[in-house]
């Protein structure tokens, strides 16, 4: 995925593809607004009209009741008889405004409207017009800070108001891309929701990547956990180069040909590029203080002797050439050099380039051992393994390992 390239920027004025979910976001909210309210708040606006008829909000809610009705010119002459009694009636000034753009006059209804949203953050319909009026003149500044006051409320519209980001995203990069991630970057209550949404399909995923690589340079970067739900989520659907992309952008962790956090110490990096430890039945695994090297944490391996499975494992993006995996090493139990393996897995796919015993045989002290082995032209990215090899008995083997670190090899002159 190419990061730097932008799609075609859309002409001002051209946005077809998000005008649906404003509209349907303005329908929505302006319902809600209607029948959510609490004998004047509650009885038939007809009943309530004869009980107070010179109530501002029997008068408001009868104006907003005609507007429903389609007769706009009734509803503006009744929010306007409630005004006259209470001049701070938001609704009211809301039916008002409506009414001015039901008319055509889309300038005035934007100058009330835009009072209405100042005077209350909680006017939904008021903020859903404003939201579709600036959004067809391109203003996604204005248009999605609406959007943004109406999703920090309102879960239900979460979905519309997010495809509508990642549309804008996708058909005018250069200019809606950065207003998303300005909204993202002060970490709004729907923050992980949108994140969430842009990993279930193509296009999200697109967007997710040029969001990222914006909020780097933020007051709001993500966050390790988020950035290993990015990471993981690309590597599920095959996007590895994109991964790849995305970190050498970052620089989270930073680009290295060596492995992350080989000391075990404290996990500084997100997934998948940090130790991911397995939890599964027949082996024990864990980071914890050498009870020989006080003070120092290492990885101590805890295994039946009798299931196959991966311990740990990282993601690596080596260079092609020869290189050495070095580590340290302890037997506690067992014989670990003939249960445990270090490997090397190519990805995309999942051909084996190195597989070799974890520990030397018989190693009761802390002992160095070395791998030899090569990263072929094409193999791009890569898994690097501690596998249980799995047996026909169990055979309790504990083992202890820290200072992992994989070295280039150079050649040796003739």
């Amino acid at each position: 995925m190419d990061l730097s390239a932008a799609p075609p920027v859309r002409k001002r004025g051209g946005f077809t593809d998000l005008a649906p979910y404003a509209l349907i976001i303005a329908a929505v909210l302006l319902a809600w607004q209607i029948v959510s309210q609490p004998v004047v708040q509650r009885a038939p606006v007809e009943i309530a009209v004869r009980i107070a008829p010179g109530s501002h909000m029997v008068l408001r809610r009868a104006a907003e009741a005609e507007l429903i009705a389609g007769r706009p010119d009734n509803a503006g002459a009744l929010a306007r008889d409630a005004l006259a009694r209470a001049p701070f009636d938001v609704r009211a000034l809301r039916v008002v405004g409506l009414t001015e753009a039901r008319a055509g006059r889309e300038v005035e209804a934007d100058d009330i409207l835009t009072l209405a949203g100042n005077w209350s953050l909680r006017d939904d319909p008021a903020h859903a017009w404003l939201l579709d009026y600036r959004l067809r003149r391109g203003d996604y500044a204005s248009s999605f800070a609406h959007a943004d006051t109406l999703v920090r409320r309102r879960e239900d519209i979460r979905p519309a108001i997010f495809n509508m980001f990642t549309t804008a995203a996708i058909h005018d990069r250069q200019r809606a891309l950065p207003v998303i991630a300005a909204l993202v970057a002060a970490r709004p209550p729907w923050r992980q929701n949108y994140l969430d949404s842009l990993y279930t399909s193509p296009d999200g995923l697109q967007t997710a990547a040029g969001l990222v690589v914006l909020l780097q340079s933020s007051r709001a970067p993500l966050t390790n956990v988020e950035l290993r739900q990015f990471y993981l989520q690309f590597l599920d659907k095959g996007q590895v180069e994109a991964v790849r992309t995305v970190q050498a952008r970052l620089n989270r962790p930073p680009v290295s040909d060596n492995v992350t956090n080989g000391g075990f110490g404290e996990p500084a990096a997100p997934e998948p590029f940090q130790w991911r430890l397995a939890q599964n039945a027949g082996v024990v695994v864990e980071i914890v203080p050498d009870d020989i090297r006080p003070g120092n944490p290492a990885l101590r391996v805890d295994y039946d002797g009798f299931s196959a499975t991966q311990i740990v494992e990282q993601l690596m993006f080596l260079s092609p050439g020869p290189r050495r995996l070095t580590l340290e090493a302890r037997v506690e139990a067992g014989d670990p050099a003939a249960r445990l393996a270090w490997t090397m897995t190519c990805t995309p796919g999942d051909r084996k380039i190195m597989s070799a015993p974890a520990t030397p045989r018989a190693a009761r002290e802390w002992t160095v051992h070395r791998i030899d082995f090569a990263i072929p032209a094409d193999c791009p990215a890569q898994w690097l393994r501690l596998e249980a090899l799995g047996g026909e008995r169990h055979d309790q083997t504990t083992a202890w390992l820290d200072r992992v670190a994989i070295v280039t090899v150079r050649p040796v002159p003739e």
